[in-house]
């Protein structure tokens, strides 16, 4: 375990190398922070630290930056998460409330994120896999044909277009529409399969073979549409950060095109909590020089999908795990309030 003070002196190199870019040395230490121990001092815990792999010497340099391992015991033990401004906070607010419907307000916290943290932002569609019913709606477009439209508690709209068997009338479809809704509305999409496959037996002989095809669409589609999706958003701010990345940054590019990368980076939605990964705690090769914050949001207690940033290990923690936490709760307000 070390010390409380080479704790200390570990946080103040992380703060000056991500502030300044440059490595850091006892001297610098001693002047901008507040150790109250000499530079002889600091450099004994300096060499104790990287001997034990929390810093490194780059080159020929005379100072030291962390590795991975330092950050992880920065993030871990001496970050403290910054939270924003009263102004910073409004912004987000008054941003996202404009939002017309769900595409809407994945695309403006991409563009959010993006610029408050000036990393690389990715959202998550909420998973249809952890919604329920908010509503189906059917309307006929043609005397044997309809639209069938599903509606999600997160706010994800799907549309199908249904060619009918036989022509169904108004008042079998209204018949229809309210039957459906009182079985399915608030029910998850893997639990409405049981729940109205004995509807058409409740509909005269001859309208039974449109229900079916009603109810065969609206269960490919639950079955359909659970796979995942993805908005990416600030790619070019990689590029201020050119000389972070020891190689070049097109591996980082590749990876980020790839969005099973991205959904493993991201994590399980169903664990809702703050997950930072450094480095080579992030396995595909090509984001081995990346941090990636992400937190899961969601309309109620439960996180439906999961949004964050990715950016180069010599990143602004604090402040980077304050933003992506508060536009987590305000997306998750928005849900629950549509």
């Amino acid at each position: 375990m070390l010390s409380e003070r080479r704790l200390e002196v570990l946080r103040a190199i992380v703060q000056d190398y991500v502030g300044t870019e440059e490595p850091v040395g006892s001297k610098a230490l001693t002047e901008r922070h507040n150790l109250q121990v000499s530079p002889a001092t600091v450099r004994n815990d300096m060499a104790a630290l990287e001997e034990e792999g929390f810093i490194a010497q780059p080159h020929t340099s005379a100072g030291r930056i962390p590795t991975d391992k330092g950050y992880r015991l920065f993030v871990d033990k001496l970050a403290n998460v910054r939270p924003l401004s009263t102004p910073e906070r409004r912004a987000i607010q008054n941003f996202l409330d404009g939002a017309v419907d769900l595409d809407d307000v994945v695309g403006r916290t991409v563009r959010l994120l993006a610029q408050l943290t000036r990393q690389v932002a990715v959202v998550q569609y909420p998973s249809l896999t952890r919604s329920t019913v908010r509503h189906v709606e059917l309307l006929a477009l043609a005397p044997a044909r309809l639209m069938l439209v599903l509606i999600t508690d997160t706010g994800r709209v799907e549309q199908r277009v249904i060619d009918c068997p036989a022509p169904i009338g108004e008042t079998t479809l209204a018949d229809l529409r309210a039957r459906l809704n009182s079985r399915v509305v608030g029910q998850r999409f893997t639990e409405v399969p049981p729940l109205v496959q004995d509807l058409p037996d409740a509909f005269d002989a001859d309208d039974r073979a449109t229900i079916s095809s009603v109810l065969a669409t609206l269960l490919e589609t639950l079955v359909e549409e659970t796979e995942e999706r993805l908005m990416i958003g600030g790619t070019a701010n990689l590029a201020r950060f050119g000389q972070d990345f020891p190689l070049v940054i097109r591996p980082v590019l590749e990876a980020l095109e790839e969005q099973v990368v991205l959904l493993k980076l991201l994590g399980e939605a169903k664990d809702p909590g703050m997950t930072v990964r450094i480095g080579h705690e992030n396995a595909h090769e090509g984001l081995s020089s990346t941090s990636v914050v992400s937190v899961g949001y969601g309309s109620g207690d439960e996180a439906v999908a999961k949004l964050g940033v990715v950016g180069p290990t010599r990143m602004d923690y604090p402040g980077t795990m304050g933003a992506v936490r508060a536009v987590a709760r305000y997306v998750g307000q928005i849900l629950a309030e549509s």
